[in-house]
């Protein structure tokens, strides 16, 4: 089953303007006086007396100036910064701020905050309509499902007890660590009381998954993402190793479709790889059926194998140092089997 991450404007204030300095009166020495003045003096003739000079014009008062309007410069926001605008008004009104056990908070200053809203502009393409419709129904939803709440869940251990297990390896760092979660569905006891009560799965499901999202440490990570550089994902492995039902049970129809749409919604940009392993070609349809309901993108990680001993031989270029002698010897390594080594949600 598949599930398939603002700054202030700065404003710049527009200095009032030196006073105007009064206009400077004309200088007497105009070309025409200049003229008279050089030439030859006339007889004296009795004039009327010169008018007074007029008075100089009064200064213009700073006051009285009018400074032009400076237009604000408001740089534009980006678009985690508009995301993180949606979401703190999403977790106002639904009383929810967290999202993979991160409380957002300012993705300028908050690393954690950064990366859970990259990887929703990541999973839709730079589109920041279609990340901000995402993110607002992923807030929504986990103030409804209270998916931390389900970690604290005891599940029903006749329905999914060796169903489910996460295992990491590696070091601290998220370049260097692997984190894998394991759907052994081949365990499955009874198909109707595994599947049949959609909810119940559902919430198991969730559980598993976020039991995988406390391995990554999101909450405190110290380095940024970016739409090429991503090193916290998940490696998913679905184990289809003796099943026995030969057709397609509703149950599992329905519980597959509902999986992989509450997965694909809220948990976006976490799967690095997915293997289909041990699969009988009658469960051809199941691989078929899943690509249905992802994105092109997501399906290129999908790969089935009818083999699943052939598993440790594809991590042979992980960062992880002899990742494939890590894994159980079931799937190839050396390591021992996942029940009783690995971790896995609370069971009754």
């Amino acid at each position: 089953m598949s599930e398939p991450e603002t700054k202030p404007a700065a404003e710049v204030a527009a200095a009032a303007p030196d006073a105007v300095p009064a206009e400077k009166p004309k200088d007497l020495e105009t070309p025409a006086v200049a003229d008279a003045v050089s030439a030859p003096a006339a007889p004296a003739v009795s004039a009327a007396p010169a008018a007074p000079p007029a008075a100089p014009a009064a200064p213009v008062a700073a006051a009285d100036t009018v400074a032009p309007e400076t237009d604000k410069v408001t740089p534009e926001l980006t678009p985690i910064a508009q995301l993180w605008t949606v979401a703190k008004s999403v977790a106002a009104s639904a009383g929810h701020g967290e999202i993979w056990g991160v409380t957002l908070s300012d993705p300028e200053t908050h690393v954690p905050t950064q990366i859970v809203l990259q990887k929703y502009l990541n999973a839709n393409d730079g589109d920041l309509a279609k990340a901000t419709d995402q993110l607002t129904k992923t807030l929504e939803w986990r103030a409804k499902t209270k998916p931390l709440e389900l970690l604290k869940k005891a599940h029903d251990s006749v329905k999914f007890e060796g169903l489910g297990f996460v295992t990491a390896y590696g070091g601290d760092e998220p370049d260097s660590k692997e984190v894998f979660t394991w759907n052994i569905y081949g365990a499955t006891k009874s198909v109707d009381e595994t599947f049949g009560k959609l909810e119940e799965f559902i919430e198991w499901r969730v559980a598993l998954m976020e039991l995988a999202l406390q391995e990554l440490s999101l909450s405190s990570a110290v380095k940024p993402i970016t739409a090429e550089n991503d090193p916290y994902k998940i490696t998913q492995v679905h184990d289809y190793k003796s099943i026995s039902f030969l057709r397609q049970s509703p149950h599992v129809k329905s519980a597959s479709s509902e999986t992989i749409k509450v997965f694909a919604q809220n948990y976006p940009e976490l799967l690095k790889e997915k293997f289909f392993v041990n699969v009988p070609a009658i469960m051809g349809f199941l691989y078929s059926f899943i690509k249905l309901f992802v994105a092109p993108k997501t399906a290129k990680k999908f790969h089935p194998m009818s083999n699943g001993g052939n598993l440790a031989s594809e991590f042979a270029d992980s960062k992880v140092k002899g990742l494939g002698e890590q894994l159980p010897a079931e799937y190839g390594g050396k390591a021992a089997e996942l029940k009783g080594s690995a971790k896995g949600p609370l069971l009754t």
